[in-house]
């Protein structure tokens, strides 16, 4: 039996935003080491496929984005040489985000809300399109990316971060430290490892709850269980705390869990203009 969250009755939709994929190699995304082991590289190389997905939340409060994928032109020097080489993008003109806006019938000057999971250049590539919105974003990733940028001008020092993202004005940013309610239905909850600071959305839909942990949680591989630590981390004790607190919400809302680049899985989702209500 499901455990639906009671939202007054009012119907939210949840849209799957298909902004295109990266290609890299296996050992960047799946570690063999499992919670509790010494990690060891993986033997065998293997270039996957990682989808990069956004979310949109049409509430009867308005519209909340979650993540904004990549820029356009990061495969024409926005994003550094190192990154284009480790994680090139390929992008369709029908994957840009305001295309894939366009699909579910918005625009981004329609969004006044804009949560971030976190800085890194797959997930905060156009927030040049919302200079309008409120911005969640967490603390302590937000703090960390600013200092990347600026401790060394040579941007192949700067690991998943961009300059120009990490430029973007909005109306405001709201730095995120303690999980929180965003809307009726929509928590925030703080999951860090993959970063200093991660923002995964709980979303209570009328069909059920589905959980978007992002980078918490790569693959289906990584949830397990056991699982299994990503090839690149900030903190792997609290990486591994994280996916354990995404499973203990999991199991308390029976929830539906979207791992954010798993490109098998991501092929199961129904993608905008469907949505899941």
């Amino acid at each position: 039996m499901n455990i639906w969250y009671d939202n007054g009755g009012k119907v939210m939709k949840l849209y799957v935003l298909n902004t295109g994929y990266l290609e890299t190699d296996k050992n960047g995304v799946v570690a063999c080491a499992t919670i509790g082991t010494k990690s060891r590289p993986r033997v065998s190389n293997e270039w996957i496929k990682l989808p990069v997905m956004a979310f949109l939340l049409e509430t009867e409060g308005g519209y909340i984005l979650f993540d904004t994928g990549s820029h356009p032109d990061a495969m024409k020097g926005y994003w550094q040489e190192t990154m284009q080489e480790t994680y090139p993008l390929y992008q369709k003109e029908e994957e840009r985000l305001e295309n894939q806006l366009a699909l579910c019938g918005v625009k981004p000057e329609d969004i006044h809300t804009v949560v971030m999971s976190h800085m890194h250049l797959d997930h905060a590539g156009n927030l040049h399109l919302f200079p309008h919105a409120d911005v969640y974003v967490p603390k302590a990733d937000f703090m960390y990316g600013q200092t990347m940028v600026r401790l060394n001008p040579d941007p192949n020092t700067h690991g998943g971060y961009i300059k120009g993202d990490m430029d973007c004005q909005v109306k405001q940013y709201h730095l995120v430290e303690e999980d929180f309610t965003l809307a009726p239905g929509v928590e925030g909850v703080n999951l860090p490892g993959h970063t200093p600071g991660l923002l995964g959305l709980v979303v209570h839909l009328k069909g059920g709850t589905v959980i978007l942990p992002q980078d918490c949680v790569y693959t289906k591989e990584n949830y397990g269980p056991p699982a299994k630590a990503s090839g690149f981390l900030y903190d792997s004790l609290s990486f591994f705390s994280s996916i354990e607190k995404v499973r203990r919400l999991e199991e308390k809302y029976q929830a539906k869990v979207i791992f954010a680049h798993d490109y098998e899985f991501f092929q199961t989702l129904k993608l905008a203009p469907a949505y899941y209500e």
